[in-house]
């Protein structure tokens, strides 16, 4: 007899109690609170691949590979407790070896784009594959998206959670130094998914470590409708290859005024580009994980993500480039506005613009930056 899980009576902002079910569709019943194991695959030569599933007291159900540092599957209740996957991905390691959308992933060693794949620190010139046009996206052909990082699960009285760890090892796609990461999700029972990072290296080198999930609070369709918030003033403007100028322009008056809340497809055709869309970095406001940077609501289901962070800058992308190409869970076929990504981050090659906040590691120095998804329905 299959043991039947209680509602869950669980307060959420904005004042209203919702009534949340569990989202666990693993196929046999998970205790909340819990982390379970199963194999996920293996690759030649690599370590055993493998998938956890993290449930918490409130509902929430977190799937993470060590493929990749991966987030595979996140089911959320919406305002009436219909569960929904709300992040795209696939439903076997296949299909993550197949197609580089860098769905779920945690990237770097540096996140989004390097000019011409080209820096230069204390004098040592370096140099990258240029793997998105002539530039150098995402860590290179092979970051950390594409490794097997070993993983340990915990659990504690309010939260479950999965620590997982790579060496990146000197010259490895071009970069200086032995870089030692650690990279924890920790999902509490008030329904935070915390993403904790922490790396060190031997080396002067660039980081810049960013979790790349694509996100639809809605489950399916597009993002279109999504309310969104960010509390930024400037963007950075960028070139035809979506590297930066230099230039932070004032939002007001543009496009990519989200300082109040407006539907996505509000503005996206004016973005203009190749494709049209979002793919732009905003510079927030925000002092640090105390101020809200982000906030995205499904206005339909409810569903509400909010985003806080330390870093100094958040990638607000509109999935631009699926074009119907990839199909993905539940058969699913991914197009062009089918989610967002909200990659917290430094700026885009920041080691080639001396102005923009700094994004180098020295030998002696901790790299330490938190980003918090807290998600709730109303």
């Amino acid at each position: 007899m299959k043991k039947i899980i209680p509602l869950v009576i669980l307060l959420m902002g904005f004042g209203s109690i919702i009534f949340f079910s569990s989202c666990n569709k693993t196929g046999t019943v998970q205790a909340p609170g819990s982390v379970t194991k199963q194999s996920f695959g293996t690759l030649p030569g690599a370590p055993e691949v493998n998938l956890y599933t993290l449930v918490n007291h409130s509902g929430i159900t977190l799937k993470v590979t060590n493929y990749g540092c991966r987030i595979t599957s996140l089911l959320l209740p919406d305002k009436n407790g219909k569960c929904a996957d709300v992040v795209l991905g696939f439903d076997s390691l296949a299909g993550y070896l197949s197609n580089n959308p860098y769905f779920g992933a945690v990237v770097g060693r540096y996140g989004n784009r390097i000019a011409k794949g080209k820096f230069e620190i204390d004098g040592n010139q370096y140099t990258l594959a240029q793997n998105n046009g002539v530039n150098h996206l995402h860590g290179g052909l092979k970051g950390f998206d594409k490794v097997v990082w070993t993983a340990e699960d915990f659990t504690t009285a309010n939260s479950v959670g999965l620590k997982l760890h790579y060496l990146s090892k000197d010259g490895e796609e071009g970069y200086p130094g032995n870089l030692n990461i650690e990279v924890t999700y920790t999902l509490t029972d008030d329904n935070q998914l915390i993403i904790a990072y922490k790396a060190t290296s031997d080396k002067a080198t660039p980081i810049n470590l960013t979790q790349h999930s694509y996100f639809n609070l809605a489950g399916a369709g597009d993002i279109k409708a999504h309310e969104l918030m960010i509390a930024s003033s400037k963007y950075t403007v960028v070139d035809s290859t979506l590297i930066p100028t230099g230039e932070l322009r004032d939002v007001k008056g543009t496009p990519y005024d989200f300082t109040t809340v407006k539907a996505i497809g509000k503005d996206l055709i004016a973005t203009g580009g190749i494709p049209i869309g979002y793919d732009h970095n905003f510079m927030l406001n925000t002092k640090g994980l105390s101020d809200l940077a982000v906030r995205v609501v499904e206005p339909v289901s409810g569903r509400t993500m909010e985003v806080y962070t330390d870093q100094p800058g958040v990638q607000f992308y509109t999935s631009n480039f699926l074009d119907g190409t990839i199909t993905g869970k539940y058969g699913r076929v991914y197009t062009q506005y089918s989610a967002l990504c909200l990659e917290t981050q430094h700026f885009p090659d920041s080691p080639n613009h001396p102005a923009f906040p700094t994004a180098i590691l020295k030998p002696g120095e901790t790299y330490l930056t938190t980003t918090i998804f807290k998600f709730s329905a109303k």
